[in-house]
Parts: C-alpha cells; sequence; structure tokens
C-alpha cells in the first residue's frame, strides 16, 4: 500500500472521485462504496463533476440531496487528461474538496488481469498490451500527483482490497453493515443454493407424525408449543445460536455483507421453520438486520 498519508486510519470523507490505472481494482472499489451507503456513479463524464457535486452542497436550510458519493472518473472518458485538473480546481473554489483516491498495481499484475478477463485495454492502439499499460501509467501521471491516497494493489486480492477499504473509510463508530437471511427448506427438495452456513435439524423431534400437528406450519403456535416443551429442540436453539453470536461478529469484521443461513429438516414444513424463526428473534436482539424466509413451508 502506497499513499500520499501515512496508513493510519483517514477522517470520514464524503465526497471521494476513485481514479487510477485500468485493471488496478477500481471496479472492487465502487463494489465498498457502496456498501458504505455512498451513491457511486461509474464512468461519469468529467465535464458534469461540477454539476453532479452540487448534490452534496446543502441548499439554503434544507439538506444537501446525497449525504455521500464515490466517483470513477478515469481514462475511458475522452476529456479525462484534459479537464481533470482545472474541474478539480473549480470544485476547490466552491469550498468542496473531494478526497482522491487512485489506484495502480504493477506492470506485471496488469498484464495478467487483462489476459484472465480478455477485455481490452483501452490505451491499446495495436502495439500490444505492454505498451498500452506503460503508455496509461504515463498519461495518468499528473493525475496521480493530484491523489490524496495512492492505492498499490498488486498484492491486494478483491476479497482484501475491499476489507481494507471497508475498514478504512467506514464512519467513526459505526459498524460495518452486515444484512442476514435465514431460510428455512426441506431437504427433500433440495439444498438452496448460495448457503454460507448449513444446520441440519432433522435430529429433532418431527410434529409431522403427529396427526393433529401435520397440517400446521411450524410457525402455528401448537407447533411451537410441541416443538419448545422437547428438551432437544431447545438445546439445539441454544447451541446454534451461541455459534452465531459468535460468528456473526467475525464475519463483520472481515467486511462481509450479506450472510445467508439455511436451516434444514425433512420437509421443511415444521421443524425448520421453528427454529429459523428462533433463530431469527435472537439475532434481532443483537442488533442484526435480517431476512427469514419458508421455501418449503407450503408443501405437503
Amino acid at each position: 500500500m502506497v499513499g500520499n498519508h501515512s496508513d493510519e486510519k483517514r477522517p470520514y470523507q464524503n465526497f471521494i472521485i476513485i481514479t487510477g490505472l485500468s485493471g488496478s481494482g477500481m471496479s472492487s472499489a465502487t463494489n465498498a462504496f457502496e456498501d458504505l451507503g455512498y451513491f457511486c456513479v461509474d464512468n461519469l463524464p468529467v465535464s458534469l463533476l461540477s454539476q453532479f457535486a452540487k448534490l452534496l452542497l446543502p441548499k439554503e436550510e434544507e439538506k444537501p440531496s446525497l449525504d455521500k458519493a464515490a466517483l470513477v472518473i478515469d481514462i475511458r472518458e475522452r476529456h479525462f487528461l484534459s479537464d481533470f485538473h482545472s474541474e478539480l480546481e473549480k470544485l476547490i473554489k466552491k469550498g468542496l474538496k473531494p478526497y482522491v483516491l487512485f489506484f495502480e498495481a504493477s506492470d506485471e499484475v496488469l498484464q495478467r488481469r487483462f489476459s484472465e478477463t480478455r477485455r481490452p485495454h483501452p490505451f491499446d492502439n495495436g502495439r500490444g498490451l505492454l505498451e498500452a499499460i506503460r503508455a496509461e501509467r504515463e498519461a495518468m501521471q499528473v493525475v496521480r500527483q493530484k491523489a490524496d491516497l495512492i492505492i498499490d494493489t498488486s498484492n491486494h486480492t478483491v476479497h482484501s482490497l475491499r476489507k481494507y477499504l471497508l475498514e478504512s473509510f467506514r464512519e467513526a463508530g459505526k459498524e460495518l453493515p452486515l444484512r442476514v437471511e435465514i431460510v428455512s427448506f426441506g431437504h427433500k427438495y433440495g439444498v438452496p443454493n448460495h448457503l454460507d452456513l448449513l444446520f441440519d435439524v432433522r435430529h429433532l423431534p418431527n410434529p409431522y407424525f403427529v396427526p393433529e400437528l401435520k397440517p400446521l406450519p411450524g410457525n402455528h403456535p401448537r407447533v411451537i408449543e410441541f416443538l419448545d416443551k422437547e428438551k432437544d429442540v431447545q438445546e439445539t436453539i441454544h447451541r446454534f445460536a451461541d455459534l452465531l453470536g459468535y460468528l456473526l461478529p467475525l464475519y463483520r469484521r472481515e467486511g462481509k455483507s450479506y450472510l445467508t443461513i439455511g436451516i434444514g429438516c425433512t420437509g421443511g414444513r415444521h421443524r425448520s421453520v421453528r427454529v429459523a424463526e428462533a433463530l431469527a428473534s435472537f439475532l434481532r436482539e443483537k442488533g442484526y438486520e435480517i431476512v427469514v424466509s419458508h421455501r418449503d413451508i407450503a408443501k405437503q
């Protein structure tokens, strides 16, 4: 990591310009700032910079239209190199100084990234990828000199870069967002895709075999009463809740924005529904944003 400032935590910034070399990680940076609640625009024409900046300025007694924004402006915009300096000066004269992030990487790393994605380099004039990378690096020196922070992503993965940005630019005292979805399901209908954690509750007593409970869903009071009086149900919920209470802060610390938890029983109608609802209540009490869905609750 290279920067014009030390690597200590920077103060909160509400207006950020993301720029740099093609393939250096600007798209990944944009995703990170979106997760931090920034309004993000990719490839904004530099001529619209001043107009856009007005959205961040208060109007008389009204609040600004935007609280915070991050803009990607780079070599794809044909007037970028010629107009960036003058447009930046206009903003400064208006009392609005954006925080400029410049992303770069080594020639070798940029070559590999472009080879893997198979997309053309915007500076390629037919003389080869390496020449295009070097030509862009030379042309962007004047922009690099205006940067408040220069970030070399050569040794970063998508995940480590995201973690660095989330930790560096989140508001002081504000937790990183973590949205949790809990999905109950029946194993006989298949396991849902894209689960981060999977808990199997087929070991618990099954209301399916109680004739008066069989047609009722797992969130019905009678089914809840039946299951909650069982020691194994209470112990299972307690142990799952204890594990999630330990794991979720670690996921949040690593910068994970979304977590999907699957709770599976045989048919997805009784036990998994009850356990999912109990875990959702526990996590809501801990302050997490929880969405619960019961995929197979209506199936007989």
